[in-house]
């Protein structure tokens, strides 16, 4: 299926950016597409996807994450209408490792073939059992370098989604920073904002320290006083994260996650919201 012509106007530059080898192509200021996690609203999305779908393409949002797909995936033709329907794509997907494995690969490729998704982010991995030495982490790193060139064949990226512990301290570094400086250019880095400040990391740093590898980004808020801060109701310093995205990145995709609201779909309007407001 083709995408239809609104939804293809609000990808914008998303859809022309290349090179993800070469941050010094990324011009400061391009419009980068916002996107919303679907975790964000999963209680209501388990309910009514098409009705989260149809909110979530009027707030404005380009596209949507999936973090499982509440049945639809037995229907993928059918999935891929409602997100055609509602002027949505689909900018990613968090599916676990096991699916990019085995005779799993090929259903999970075919699957985001048919949603028009390239990117297969891994949403989490056990510390204790990837993580738990230096030498642990470095042959996970070969692990998903193997995934990143079979996916390459099937024109898919696969990237690695961060959580709290993978920011923690390994010696004198990080899961993280072992996992980024030995993997390929083509791994997707998919920073989340809060959960790298929650483990200690710095978010601004990480950016500049792996040039062109944040081709999609979580922008989740981080407070110290309050735990429901919309996007821009914290302390994270959003205009330097939007420049180094826009600069160094190699950004695609903003992707917008709020995990702790009490009303969800208001809870990510008001990001969006925020944002717009930002100029984004």
């Amino acid at each position: 299926m083709s995408l239809s012509r609104r939804a293809a106007l609000k990808l914008g530059l998303a859809a022309t950016m290349t090179s993800f080898a070469n941050p010094s192509l990324f011009a400061a200021g391009k419009k980068i597409p916002l996107g919303l996690q679907l975790y964000s609203v999963r209680e209501q999305a388990a309910k009514d996807l098409p009705a989260v779908l149809s909110a979530v393409g009027k707030m404005g949002f380009a596209g949507v994450e999936f973090a499982g797909y509440y049945g639809w995936e037995k229907k993928p033709a059918d999935l891929r209408k409602l997100l055609d329907d509602n002027n949505l794509v689909c900018c990613g997907t968090h599916t676990a490792l096991d699916t990019l494995q085995g005779d799993n690969y090929k259903r999970t490729v075919e699957l985001h073939k048919t949603l028009g998704n390239r990117f297969l982010i891994i949403p989490w991995l056990d510390a204790k059992k990837f993580f738990s030495t230096e030498q642990a982490c470095k042959e996970t790193a070969r692990m998903l370098d193997e995934l990143t060139d079979k996916a390459a064949a099937d024109n898919m990226r696969v990237g690695y989604h961060a959580h709290a512990h993978d920011l923690h301290k390994l010696g004198d570094t990080t899961p993280w920073d072992i996992i980024f400086s030995n993997t390929k250019p083509q791994f997707i880095m998919q920073l989340d904002t809060n959960n790298c400040l929650t483990g200690g990391g710095d978010p601004y740093a990480i950016l500049r320290r792996y040039p062109g590898r944040s081709t999609t980004i979580h922008l989740k808020e981080f407070s110290k006083t309050n735990p429901e801060a919309a996007i821009g109701e914290g302390d994270i310093r959003w205009p330097e994260i939007f420049e180094l995205c826009e600069t160094v990145g190699g950004t695609e995709w903003y992707i917008v996650e709020h995990e702790s609201g009490k009303e969800p779909l208001k809870s990510v309007k008001a990001c969006i919201d925020n944002l717009r407001k930002m100029g984004k």
